[in-house]
């Protein structure tokens, strides 16, 4: 008599239990080390950034401060592919990917430094968005970064999802949730379209070329 199949949210409690210093220590060093250079490249650009422009689809989204913790939604977004990796040279192939992706972006910002429009917005001093502003300084804007994960990320859990058997409804809930992030990242005022664009399209680039590298090696 043959055993029934683990449900998928087992299956994923064992994932997320297995190599779990590693992913923690991972995460969290992975993190603080692209932040330390990414601010490190916003403020010190080889020349005067470029201010993006403005396009038609950036004046048909409005300001929207309540995407504020959908925008920094990513960073709990991020985490939860390698959290889902059981696997020693898999958790290791996708921190290579990860890795890459992010040198790529800090690259393309100092050949070529980019800053967002001034959107007149106007916040108290003591406001999440005052907080973000004094913080980003609205450089390093494209490729978005912020999109560039958020895709990346995508495409690395919807192949655990479907590793997992997690169904139709979990599938769709982690494409709305990067399409929420991108959208946030224009509603904010983080970024224009033009950076997301590019973002999306490094992302992606980032994330196939993961996959086929895993189809090859494991």
């Amino acid at each position: 008599m043959t055993n029934p199949p683990t449900s998928w949210p087992r299956a994923a409690a064992r994932r997320l239990g297995a190599l779990w210093p590693f992913k923690l220590v991972g995460i969290t060093a992975g993190m603080t080390l692209f932040f330390v250079a990414y601010f490190w490249v916003l403020q010190h650009p080889l020349r005067a950034p470029t201010i993006m422009p403005f396009t038609t689809v950036d004046r048909w989204v409005p300001f929207q401060p309540f995407t504020l913790p959908l925008y920094l939604s990513l960073w709990v977004y991020v985490s939860l592919a390698p959290g889902l990796i059981a696997d020693r040279r898999e958790l290791a192939s996708y921190a290579g990917a990860a890795l890459a992706l992010g040198l790529a972006g800090l690259g393309l910002f100092l050949a070529w430094p980019t800053a967002v429009p001034a959107s007149g917005q106007t916040w108290a001093p003591d406001s999440a968005f005052a907080f973000l502003k004094n913080i980003d300084a609205t450089g390093n804007a494209c490729p978005s970064l912020h999109v560039a994960f958020a895709v990346f990320t995508a495409l690395e859990l919807a192949r655990r999802l479907r590793e997992l058997g997690a169904g139709l409804a979990l599938a769709l809930a982690n494409w709305l949730w990067c399409a929420g992030i991108l959208y946030s990242t224009l509603a904010t005022r983080q970024h224009v379209a033009l950076d997301v664009a590019a973002g999306a399209a490094l992302g992606a680039i980032a994330g196939v070329m993961h996959q086929r590298q895993l189809v090859r090696t494991l």
